[in-house]
């Protein structure tokens, strides 16, 4: 392998933590030691987060996590890229790792059952099961299972409320339901809170979409399409390579190079789906940034305010 290439881990774990203060300058203190650059978040309920760095730096990371009891294999994910990811480090507080809003929802007392991946096909064939994707409009649009519905939100915390429209329309709370999300947090957010409302027959990915990539062949795959990730690879395909996305600096929705074409785009500044929303304020600041960018990229630097551009052609 390329010794060029960063290893990326996505991670997660429900846990009650204290002293979070404390714990923040903790995380902050060993990831610059070790020169990872990523996005942790921390609060009462656990950690959540993707970072990235040198193989060894990310085997030192996992290490740390088992240290402090926040380590779970299942929610360890890694995939690796030739350019870095992310362009700095942010450790924050927050008041959830996945802001669903309803504190119906304790994926620490209760969940639906977990699947592996090698399972889930043969659960999402039957003919009795609704298969949920519980991601966002933008991430569906570009890769989803086969059968899959998903609840049209754009924000996580929006599915609260087209789960009480579910429950409205009078579903049978004893159909199964089988759903899944990027890495398997937000199923777990998501599934806590069905359980809590007397839905029965719950199901859910154990490690999300990555997982079943990891673990099952392409030839063997339901999956269709590429896997949104929150980082400038903006999409991976089945061999959690780099897809063929890019991503709109003015609104981070993924685009294609036929988007690129279209008149609203414009390097660094817009695209289709927001050219029409952004005032001329907003334009000319990311133009004034994609210009910094450029220049940056003439003194064969990487300008730090930006989103760096991804490796794709």
């Amino acid at each position: 392998m390329n010794k060029n290439f960063f290893k990326v881990a996505a991670f997660y774990t429900f846990t009650d933590l204290s002293n979070l203060g404390e714990l923040q300058k903790t995380f902050i203190n060993f990831l610059k030691k070790e020169d990872i650059k990523g996005s942790v978040l921390l609060a009462c309920e656990g950690i959540n987060g993707t970072v990235a760095g040198t193989k060894a730096g990310i085997e030192n990371f996992k290490n740390f996590l088992k240290s402090n009891d926040l380590y779970n294999s299942h929610n360890f994910k890694t995939s690796f890229c030739a350019d870095h990811p992310f362009p700095r480090l942010k450790v924050k507080l927050k008041n959830e790792i996945v802001s669903l809003g309803n504190e119906l929802a304790d994926p620490a007392k209760i969940v639906g059952e977990y699947v592996q991946p090698e399972d889930w096909n043969k659960l999402i064939s039957q003919d009795d099961v609704l298969v949920l994707d519980t991601r966002n409009n933008y991430e569906f649009s570009i890769g989803t299972f086969k059968e899959s519905i998903h609840p049209e939100t754009t924000n996580f915390r929006e599915f609260p409320e087209w789960l009480e429209d579910l429950e409205s329309s009078g579903i049978n709370k004893n159909k199964k339901v089988a759903m899944f999300c990027t890495g398997g947090i937000r199923c777990e957010k998501a599934s806590s809170l069905m359980k809590k409302k007397g839905f029965k027959n719950i199901y859910h990915l154990q490690g999300g979409i990555l997982n079943y990539m990891e673990k099952v062949q392409a030839e063997d795959s339901l999956w269709e399409g590429e896997c949104f990730v929150f980082d400038d690879r903006v999409a991976l395909n089945h061999n959690l390579e780099v897809g063929s996305y890019d991503m709109c600096h003015g609104c981070r929705m993924p685009i294609t190079d036929a988007n690129k074409l279209e008149k609203e785009y414009v390097k660094g500044v817009s695209c289709s789906k927001c050219f029409y929303e952004k005032t001329f304020d907003q334009k000319k600041r990311y133009a004034d940034r994609q210009k910094q960018v450029d220049l940056a990229k003439l003194r064969n630097e990487k300008h730090i305010g930006a989103i760096v551009q991804s490796s794709k052609k």
